[in-house]
């Protein structure tokens, strides 16, 4: 596999990520979810959408794709290894999101593009990365205060937001991934939460993947 190749391919594209808010529509009538993991001990590529309405955050609905996958597991480029299994999914949806929150790395990626960056340049989407840890930068991590804030830095440039959802729980890692600027994608994140340390997107992605109660739930009654 031609690592410096797909490195300038990340370079290329990352030039081409919009910082600054140009959302579909303002506020969003549909709020999207993204949540990718794999099956076959690897083998397989499972990729989660789910569509909600916005403001009730309520689940419209949910494509699950699973696809051989395409490449082994390499730090720093796992966008190309998640990203098409997300297209897959993408295509099978009746409602497409005016906003998506994926769970991973926008700009807060060595070269600036994480899954969110890269999958929102491919449908030109405007994304949120909502990631569970640290990729790069330095922070202060946030007080154990619900709420509680810190910058995400690298080389004096701000790449995202650590933000502290809920006591008693690890901080998030929030930023940009494409047209989306950095205090949006922060907003965007506290406005979609529902009393959890995920927002609601994201949360209903993984209970999709993962066929967890809640999701169970939801399926006895809507279909």
């Amino acid at each position: 596999m031609d690592l410096a190749a797909l490195r300038a391919q990340q370079q290329a594209l990352a030039h081409l990520v919009v910082t600054e808010d140009r959302l579909i529509a303002d506020p969003p009538r549909w709020v999207g979810g993204a949540d990718v993991g794999f099956e076959d001990e690897g083998r397989i590529t499972r990729a989660a959408l789910v569509v909600l309405a916005w403001p009730s955050l309520a689940l419209m609905e949910y494509q699950i794709a699973r696809i051989p996958t395409v490449m082994p597991y390499i730090p720093g480029f796992l966008s190309f290894r998640e990203t098409p299994a997300l297209q897959a999914a993408w295509q099978q949806l009746s409602r497409k999101p005016d906003l998506l929150l994926v769970d991973g790395h926008g700009r807060s990626h060595p070269r600036r593009l994480g899954v969110a960056c890269h999958f929102g340049l491919l449908e030109d989407v405007p994304t949120i990365g909502v990631a569970k840890k640290r990729l790069c930068g330095q922070f202060q991590l946030p007080s154990e205060a619900p709420g509680a804030l810190a910058p995400l830095t690298d080389k004096d440039q701000q790449l995202g937001w650590v933000w502290r959802s809920k006591a008693r729980c690890n901080p998030l890692f929030i930023s940009t991934g494409h047209r989306v600027s950095l205090d949006t994608a922060l907003s965007w994140v506290q406005r979609c939460m529902a009393g959890y340390r995920l927002p609601e997107p994201t949360r209903w992605a993984d209970a999709v993947a993962s066929r967890k109660p809640a999701f169970l739930r939801w399926q006895e009654i809507h279909e």
